[in-house]
């Protein structure tokens, strides 16, 4: 006879955490967390699985595959630029840390903009682990926020409260104006980037200081998008300023500001000097090779990998919470000796 005769039926199958998670409608790994470790979730949505869970019949178990794993998951990477060669070994090293330690990466382009780098914050915090941010343009206080529901480091930015990973380029664009002083030059101006960048402001603040030490002149022209395109607007601007060097936000830009000036006849560093900052691929290919502030961005990708994932893993230990990174002038061909412009 078969088991429905012999009036035998299978067990009812246990609910699990899956069932919960699509009942709450959240990730499974939020439920996990709900349980694991409740004060990283928000209170409404605690509430809101721990009905789920009654009305399933769910216990949290113990056993590996009631649980999410600790070292899994997705990681969002959100970059400012993803055409910006900065970022190329930046997102190499944290693709890498990452997979090393068990994770993935989400990488997000957020285009420059506050707003949809915000939303996207918003959107992907149930679906990830953790949040890296480079170069953010987000208010303090809403970094704070953010950080106080998911791990969440940032690169190039400090906020009270938020771990972060800081290249030192403020200090090597100081060095930058010393060199072009050495060169004869007492009229610099710097090429300004978003005035949202945290690290833009922080270079002008360390230009004013040193040009007043050194008794030079510099001016702050700008904003400008920090991409190659703005760089033709940037040097029109530089030659009707009469500077004769500048201090430009990023490479990139630099390099529209040589292209425009070749463009107009204006020989670089026989007329103007010119100066980076990242030392991304190619600035040393430039005409003339790109004078720039060198930046360790590979150090600073496996550095920020490295505190986010001691913020995911409560079996590791927390170390630093803020890291700060040094940058130094690397001088090639684009800058030279002051020379009456012709």
């Amino acid at each position: 006879m078969g088991e429905e005769a012999q009036g035998l039926t299978a067990p009812p199958r246990r609910p699990t955490i899956n069932d919960v998670a699509a009942r709450s409608g959240v990730a499974a790994s939020t439920v996990s967390r709900a349980f694991s470790r409740p004060d990283r979730v928000k209170s409404t949505t605690r509430e809101r699985i721990a009905v789920a869970a009654e009305q399933l019949g769910y216990v949290p178990s113990d056993h590996p595959t009631e649980k999410v794993p600790a070292r899994q998951g997705s990681v969002a990477v959100l970059v400012p630029d993803i055409t910006n060669p900065f970022f190329f070994d930046f997102i190499r090293s944290t693709q890498h840390q990452l997979r090393t330690a068990g994770y993935t990466q989400m990488l997000v382009d957020t285009q420059e903009d506050l707003d949809l780098e915000a939303g996207y914050l918003e959107e992907f915090r149930t679906s990830v682990v953790g949040f890296i941010l480079a170069a953010t343009r987000l208010k303090d206080e809403q970094l704070t926020a953010a950080a106080a529901r998911t791990p969440l480091v940032v690169l190039n930015r400090e906020t009270p409260g938020v771990p972060s990973v800081v290249i030192g380029t403020a200090e090597a664009a100081q060095q930058a104006l010393e060199h072009l002083y050495s060169l004869g030059h007492r009229d610099i101006a710097y090429i300004a980037g978003p005035p949202t960048s945290w690290s833009d402001g922080r270079r002008w603040a360390a230009l004013e200081q040193m040009a007043d030490q050194l008794g030079a002149t510099v001016r702050r022209l700008g904003p400008y998008h920090p991409s190659q395109r703005s760089g033709a607007a940037a040097a029109d601007t530089l030659l009707n300023s009469g500077a004769s060097a500048c201090i430009a936000f990023n490479d990139v830009l630099a390099i529209g500001i040589l292209v425009r000036l070749h463009e107009r006849g204006v020989d670089v560093p026989g007329e103007i000097s010119v100066v980076g900052c990242d030392d991304v691929f190619g600035s040393d290919f430039c005409n003339p090779p790109l004078t720039t502030l060198a930046s360790p961005i590979e150090q600073a990708g496996r550095v920020a990998t490295d505190l986010l994932i001691s913020r995911m893993r409560p079996d590791l230990a927390q170390g630093r919470s803020q890291v700060v990174l040094p940058a130094h002038l690397k001088t090639r061909s684009s800058t030279g000796p002051l020379a009456r412009r012709g």
